[in-house]
Parts: structure tokens; sequence; C-alpha cells
């Protein structure tokens, strides 16, 4: 107990040394790996002494900030930045961007154009358009830079100082894309019904025609398009349709050869966002959410193993990944369980949560927690 003591107090004296704008920057990043899964010692002890001072998150972009990035909106994502897809951007990325651009990169523009908007925001119109010629002169200056080796580089580089997140550059690299196709995909937007009840028929047939036009004039375009399709759907993985109901064949390689087979990788990337809220709503015992995302989970690996013969396929092995850790976890919720309830059996391990699942992999997996409760007994 007094190592722990010492250890917390060792902790504030090093947060003390650090200035408010470095303990802003360490509180997002610490919440983006946490938001990955990663467990790195006291990080939440770390996370609650710095909310106490930062109640309302780390630092927040502003109004000028806001109008600049606003072409990107219907693809942000909340969470780290290593879980954006190709077709979405981390909401968590646009800060780290914007210190770039306004510090290093455009320094003089971004300062203009930051005072210009303050001037005319009873006026959203006239901001709109200033954002939009000041993203003109950053999407023509990264142009030029990020063509050479040695541009990146340095793109890379700078961005360092505002993130420790890789993914932050790949993120910087997808918003030019949207910023170019943006006109092209405010189109295709317009052209979908605000809400999509089942991905099928003449729904279908105008989705993929629409895609269609998309590719032929911005083909960078199509994963975003995709994100915004899916925020269509009453159901978010029957975006597996645009891959799997285009083919007669449930052969991977056959639906891995049209157009929009990234669809698949989006749909399994679906299994990877629930797993990650599963695992929260484990943490704060709410089982009851827990159980609904759990059925999310099961009807999305039923659709991929429906639609597709996934065998020994890079989608088939990563389905097996995924569906791993999400038994992992659960079995770890169980254990927890029976040791501080005394439960025999746990709501959330019911079988009947997954009817997908055969007997055969029921059997598999039987045999597998014997091997290692087995394992577990005998001596090394």
């Amino acid at each position: 107990m007094v190592q722990l003591d010492r250890a917390s107090e060792q902790l504030k004296q090093y947060l003390a040394q650090l200035t408010p704008q470095v303990r802003a920057r360490l509180l997002g990043e610490l919440e983006r790996l946490l938001e990955t899964g990663e467990s790195i010692p006291r990080t939440e002890e770390l996370i609650v002494s710095l909310r106490a001072e930062f109640p309302s998150g780390p630092e927040r972009i502003g109004e000028a900030e806001r109008f600049f990035f606003q072409p990107l909106e219907p693809v942000l994502v909340d969470g780290a930045p290593e879980r954006a897809n190709s077709g979405q951007i981390a909401r968590g990325s646009l800060l780290p961007i914007w210190n770039l651009l306004k510090t290093d990169l455009l320094t003089t523009m971004a300062r203009e154009y930051v005072t210009d908007v303050s001037k005319v925001l009873v006026n959203p119109k006239q901001a709109e358009k200033l954002a939009a010629g000041f993203q003109k002169k950053a999407l023509g200056y990264l142009d030029g830079t990020m063509r050479t080796a040695d541009g990146r580089d340095m793109v890379r580089s700078a961005l360092r100082m505002y993130t420790s997140s890789p993914a932050t550059f790949d993120d910087l690299a997808k918003m030019f894309t949207v910023f170019r196709a943006s006109s092209a995909l405010n189109k295709f937007a317009q052209g979908l019904p605000p809400k999509i009840t089942k991905l099928q028929g003449a729904a279908l047939t105008k989705v993929l025609d629409q895609l269609k036009a998309l590719k032929a004039a911005n083909a960078d375009a199509i994963p975003f398009a995709l994100t915004i399709v899916a925020r269509r759907l009453a159901t978010p993985w029957q975006l597996l349709h645009l891959a799997t109901k285009v083919v007669d064949s449930k052969a991977p390689a056959a639906i891995a050869a049209k157009p929009y087979a990234l669809a698949v990788s989006m749909v399994l990337d679906q299994i990877d966002e629930r797993r990650l809220l599963l695992a929260v709503a484990l943490r704060s015992n709410r089982v009851v959410v827990a159980k609904g995302i759990l059925k999310e989970i099961y009807a999305i690996e039923r659709a991929l193993k429906t639609q597709i013969e996934l065998g020994d396929s890079d989608w088939g092995n990563r389905l097996r990944d995924q569906m791993a850790a999400v038994a992992a976890a659960l079995d770890a919720e169980v254990e927890r369980s029976r040791t501080n309830v005394g439960n025999l059996t746990h709501v959330l391990a019911s079988g009947g949560l997954r009817p997908a699942q055969s007997l055969k992999e029921r059997l598999a997996q039987a045999v597998e927690k014997g091997r290692s409760m087995i394992a577990d007994i005998l001596p090394a």
C-alpha cells in the first residue's frame, strides 16, 4: 500500500513538471491507447488524474477548424486512428493535423484564415467559402510536398510533435482524397435515401449504379462512399451485399475480384468495433448492453459464413481470430462472474446467442477448452 501511495505521488510530481498543453496532449494519447485495447500499467490512474484538470477532455478544434474539416464529417469515426479503415478518418486525427498545418506547414495562411473566419461566423456560407479556399491552398501545398519521399518523411516527422500515432499520417492522406472528391461524394450522398431498410432488390441496384458512376469519375473515393452507404443502412453488415450479391459464387476469390470487395473487410471491421464496445461493457458490468453487442457480433458472423465460403481465406482467418478474441473476453467474464458472484453459468455464455455456430465448431471449442484445463492442472 505504501509503495502504491509513493508511486501515485511520483506520478503527480511528474505531471506537474509538464506544461498544460503537454498534459492535454498526453490525455488525448492515453485515451487513444485505451481505445485500441493497449494495456499500459497505471493508464487509468493517469487518465483520471488528467481528466480532473481537463474535464471537457483534450483540446478541441475551434470554429475555423470545424469549417475546414466539414467535408470529412460523413466519414469521421470516433476512436483511435489505428482503427480507421481505408474509408474512414479518425476524429482524433483532426487536431494533430490542424496543429501541423498552422504551426509547421502553412503558418501564415492558417493564421489569416482563422482571422478571416472569426469575422464572418454570423454568415456560415461565407465561412464555408473561406474554408474551401484554404482547403485548396492546403491541397496545393501538400500535393507538391507529398510527391517526394523526403517530403513525406518531413510531414511524418512534424506530425510526431502532435501525436504518437503513425496512423494519423494515413488520415492526413485520406483527408486530401476526400477534399479532392468532395463535390462527387456530396452528390453521391444526396442520391441515397436517408435510411436504407434492406440493401437488396431495387435499393441494391440503385446503390450499385451510383457507385459505378462515382468510380468512373473518382475511383479513389470509393472506400469513403462505402462508409457513407454503411451509415445509411438499418443493418450495417448488409454492406456485404455490395460484394456478394453481384457474383454467382460464394468462393472468396470470385468475390475478391469484384469492384466492391472492400465491403467484406469493412464488415469484418464492424466486428472489431463491437468487440471493443463489448470489452468496455464487460469492464463496467453492463451485462444487458454486452448481450446486445454480442447479438450484433454473432449476426455479422452468421452473414459472413452464409454468404461466403470462407475456408482458409484471409477473410476466414481474420474472422476466426476475431471470434477467438470475443470468446476469450467472454471466458474471462464468465470466470470473473463465477468467482465474484458464484454463478455456474453466465447469460453471455448461452449457446442460444450464437445459433450460427455449428455442432462441429462447438465440439472443437469444447475440446480446446478441455485441453487448456488439463494444461493448467498438469505440472510444467
